[in-house]
């Protein structure tokens, strides 16, 4: 049995970026998305995206999109939101665990300690929420029969990539959905955590149109944010989706086993290599 029909998902931090393209992309299959994260009008944030505007747009893709104000950095807001869902829908298929907290220095160059010590908050929205959330999904997912969490990742978790919190926080979930599908192999929820390359997100835009004649080059092997949402499409649709879980997968790599492609019928690379990892890891498992 796949998870192919009126999905009910949960999209942490999908104002915009990842998390946003993830939801538009879920809800153009005719799912029923959650979109939490705290922009609910513009200038909220020093990026533009809001909740509302996302959830707006699931609606006109064919799904319906709701938003829920939710700061993942509040464990009873999390609690909220999932009896919320099980008020509404009585059920949850998929929850993709994306918030994550943001620093402004977080790609300034040097040493950690010449940075902001904010930048571990990133191991609290992002690491712990992701763990929150988990927490009070699975009885949700547990009681539905089958599920799907998805943890976003990067390569960071593996290789020095903005320091040593952002590492942190990235190897930490791998770790967590390693050992949560452990704990749901019985009750037939997968949980793995996906690796994703360059994403034409609103902040990495921004940084491109500051030195384009540098930056440039970066949208040739860019992902959309919509092509992660494509690829956990296709594994809710594997009949033997649990074979993925536990494990940390390549959206790239998935993507071309799935038959994927990104906007405009673009096919991403792995960026494996280039960051020091065999070319092929879809079926690695973090110990």
């Amino acid at each position: 049995m796949s998870l192919q029909h009126n999905r009910v998902v949960v999209v942490t931090g999908a104002s915009r970026g990842v998390g946003k393209g993830i939801a538009l992309a879920l809800a153009a299959t005719g799912a029923t998305v959650y979109v939490t994260g705290r922009s609910q009008q513009e200038g909220d944030a020093a990026l533009p995206g809001t909740i509302y505007a996302t959830a707006e747009e699931c609606t006109r893709r064919g799904g319906q999109g709701i938003a829920v104000v939710c700061d993942h950095g509040d464990d009873k807001q999390v609690e909220a939101l999932f009896a919320q869902v099980e008020r509404e829908q009585g059920r949850l298929d998929i929850l993709v665990n994306n918030a994550l907290s943001v620093p402004d220095d977080l790609v300034k160059p040097g040493p950690f300690w010449q940075k902001s010590l904010q930048l571990i908050d990133i191991t609290d929205v992002g690491m712990r929420s992701s763990y929150v959330a988990s927490y009070y999904a699975a009885p949700l997912l547990v009681a539905n029969g089958e599920g799907l969490i998805i943890n976003t990742s990067s390569f960071g978790a593996k290789c020095y990539m903005h320091g040593p919190a952002y590492g942190a926080g990235k190897a930490g979930v791998d770790k967590m959905a390693h050992d949560m599908a452990h704990d749901f192999r019985p009750y037939n929820v997968a949980c793995l955590s996906l690796w994703m390359g360059l994403i034409t997100t609103e902040r990495t835009l921004a940084l491109i149109a500051t030195e384009p004649d540098l930056y440039g080059g970066m949208l040739d092997i860019a992902e959309s944010p919509e092509f992660s949402g494509r690829v956990i499409d296709a594994i809710a649709n594997d009949k033997d989706f649990m074979a993925k879980s536990g494990a940390v997968h390549v959206a790239a790599e998935l993507a071309l086993e799935y038959g994927v492609q990104d906007l405009g019928g673009k096919q991403p690379l792995s960026n494996a290599a280039m960051f020091g990892e065999p070319t092929v890891f879809s079926d690695a498992v973090v110990e």
